[in-house]
């Protein structure tokens, strides 16, 4: 998928199919460490927005204008040719090139969608001392449950997070992102979210549990508070190796063990961080569920990258 995609925003000339890969002159010119910030600015924008033609019609739609709702930029994409089993994914692309190529930009508390002019205009010209450190992608994938036992489980993401006593902190912060971000979020990829005490079978809590870990389509762990339950179920769904996206609160820190996977931040500070990035944040965690649902029968984690042979067959 990263060739195919690569291929598709004109980085590389070739197939996965390819004994060579080569990058294009524009391609070259995005990876070049010495490029000026402006010139490499330019370009990912080009690339990522200007020459794909349904993101350019909105972006012409709305450069200097606050990001529109969703259904707003629904209706345009559908306007601009888009097919309907594409528009919500198309949307939520849309948004997270934006943001990753610096033309969405919280002006006067809110989000705006910039001219590229602005953006050179805030960077400098001059060749940077040292190359930015990049994230390395994650290659991730997800398996097909095939049995009518599992029918309910293909259709469920379970939402790991931690919960606490009803008037927590915890339980006020996870059912903040669960209603408000991660369920609207994970709904446009046709799942619907569970937390484990909406769990309404009769039986043990900690079997059901690691039922969901195990079966489920696929898995959003959120790592805020660095709580201890949580990332023991997050290493039970790094063993079978399935699909999982992983968000955390700002401030919070990612441990070592896991900070190679992609991780959506949302700032949560106060109300006026949240409010005006909530769309930011739905839009980039159901792109990461996208990607890992399509990607492939099997998610890399810390575990099959270091021991590939290892398995956790159920």
């Amino acid at each position: 998928m990263l060739i195919t995609n690569a291929s598709k925003y004109g980085l590389i000339k070739g197939s996965y199919t390819s004994e060579q890969l080569e990058l294009t002159s524009d391609g070259k010119k995005v990876c070049d460490e010495n490029a000026s910030p402006r010139e490499a600015a330019r370009l990912k924008a080009k690339l990522a927005i200007t020459d794909v033609g349904p993101f350019n019609a909105l972006y012409e739609k709305f450069t200097n204008a606050k990001l529109p709702p969703r259904a707003t930029l629904i209706d345009s994409l559908r306007e601009a040719g888009t097919d309907s089993d594409h528009l919500e994914e198309g949307v939520d692309t849309f948004i997270v090139n934006l943001k990753a190529v610096g033309l969405l930009q919280n002006l006067s508390g809110a989000d705006r969608v910039v001219t590229i002019e602005h953006l050179l205009d805030t960077l400098p010209g001059a060749t940077p001392t040292a190359a930015a450190a990049t994230i390395p992608p994650i290659v991730v994938g997800g398996g097909s449950l095939i049995t009518q036992e599992q029918a309910d489980f293909e259709a469920t993401c379970f939402y790991i997070t931690p919960i606490g006593e009803a008037d927590s902190d915890a339980r006020r912060h996870s059912n903040l992102f669960l209603e408000n971000i991660v369920e609207p979020a994970i709904q446009t990829v046709g799942l619907k979210v569970i937390r484990a005490d909406q769990i309404d079978k009769p039986g043990m809590i900690t079997r059901q549990i690691m039922e969901y870990l195990f079966r489920s389509r696929l898995v959003v762990a959120d790592l805020s508070f660095s709580n201890a339950n949580v990332f023991y179920e997050l290493a039970l769904r790094h063993a079978v190796r399935l699909p999982i996206v992983q968000i955390i609160r700002h401030g919070d820190p990612i441990p070592f063990d896991i900070n190679q996977m992609r991780t959506v931040t949302i700032d949560n500070r106060d109300i006026y961080t949240l409010l005006p990035n909530v769309e930011i944040y739905k839009s980039e965690i159901a792109s990461q569920a996208r990607r890992a649902l399509e990607a492939g029968v099997e998610v890399d984690t810390p575990v099959s990258m270091y021991f590939p042979a290892a398995r956790l067959a159920i």
